[in-house]
């Protein structure tokens, strides 16, 4: 196999267990305008960038009050305050991180949350030591199953994309990493691991836990 020179981590739902909290934020801001967000309509559209979902939401169903914008920030300041109230690593997130950091390969976050939120999470896991950088797709024109946020990230990183290992939990992120030639693991947490996109991916892991660099000749 090719050698892998860095390696690039999704966030929500792959770090930390947000993806729950993004849609008690969801509710928590769109039920009161009479906005008929489900549960079900969230995991749809977990991975995808919140502006992009708002958006959708408002093509789709409309409501009288505040715009997109106004809607995204509050969404943002609402499951910002969730994470970190609320959330811890998810099970394998040091262990992976410390695995790849012993034998020198730099790590980056790559995420479709905003600037803020990144550093938000990253300062409630204490995840600076381990990383390189972090990117939001924020920046790209498109987000995820787009994969220019994470051919920036790589080309940030100095390295080629056919040498990096993406680790992502949603399906429009494997189809990202997919999209940009680079290896990815896959270790779904509020999806489906049946779902047809996962079949994309190189391996499938139940949680970071199960990861082992011995098997991708680092």
């Amino acid at each position: 196999m090719t050698p892998i020179a860095a390696a690039i981590f999704d966030m929500d739902g792959l770090l930390i267990d947000s993806e729950p909290l993004w849609q008690d934020a969801e509710l928590a801001c769109f039920l009161p305008l009479g906005v008929p967000v489900t549960r079900a309509l969230c995991r749809e559209t977990a991975g995808r960038r919140i502006d992009e979902v708002v958006r959708l939401w408002h093509e789709r169903f409309g409501w009288d009050g505040p715009g997109v914008d106004e809607m995204v920030q509050r969404v943002l300041a609402e499951v910002t305050r969730l994470i970190v109230a609320r959330s811890e690593a998810l099970p394998g997130v040091y262990a992976a991180m410390d695995a790849l950091r012993e034998i020198d390969i730099p790590m980056a976050i790559a995420s479709s949350s905003p600037p803020e939120l990144i550093d938000a999470v990253v300062d409630k896991l204490k995840l600076a030591p381990y990383l390189q950088l972090t990117h939001s797709g924020i920046h790209e024109e498109r987000g995820k199953p787009d994969p220019a946020v994470f051919l920036t990230t790589a080309r940030k990183l100095g390295v080629a994309p056919e040498h990096c290992l993406v680790f992502e939990d949603a399906p429009a992120g494997v189809t990202a990493a997919r999209r940009a030639g680079m290896r990815v693991i896959a270790v779904p947490s509020v999806f489906d691991p049946a779902d047809p996109a996962f079949q994309q991916a190189d391996q499938v892991l139940g949680s970071l836990e199960e990861f082992d660099y011995a098997h991708w000749q680092l």
